[in-house]
């Protein structure tokens, strides 16, 4: 089982290499950047939710990183769900976790950058 872990957590170091890594491949094979840019986003999301919440265990000194991510993209569900059912009338299960998946690399990624650069201050006044 160690194969598979080390790489992820080596991909979840820099999520942005994952990211190159899909686009390109994918575009090279398939010649169409917005669908290449979409699996690329679905893909580091992944790894940003991984670094993000190992990032907010080590600045906070806590465990609860994760599972604070799965609670808003639950409460990012229940409201896009919601919004969706007054609007139309129902929900449409597809629509709305590809709505909070892709929400969720925005605000991971924004997450990452500034939990990054808290972490990296440290380092950067104790030299």
């Amino acid at each position: 089982m160690g194969f598979l872990i080390e790489p992820v957590i080596a991909l979840s170091v820099l999520p942005i290499v994952p990211f190159i890594l899909v686009f390109f491949i994918y575009n090279f094979l398939k010649r169409d950047k917005k669908k290449s840019l979409l699996l690329a986003m679905d893909v580091a999301t992944l790894f940003l939710i991984l670094a993000v919440s190992g990032l907010f265990n080590q600045i906070f000194d806590t465990g609860f990183g994760f599972y604070l991510i799965l609670l808003f993209m639950l409460i990012c569900g229940g409201l896009i769900g919601g919004a969706q059912n007054r609007l139309k009338g129902g929900v449409d299960v597809r629509r709305l976790v590809r709505a909070v998946w892709r929400l969720s690399f925005i605000l991971t990624g924004f997450a990452y950058i500034l939990f990054f650069l808290i972490g990296l201050l440290p380092y950067i006044w104790a030299i």
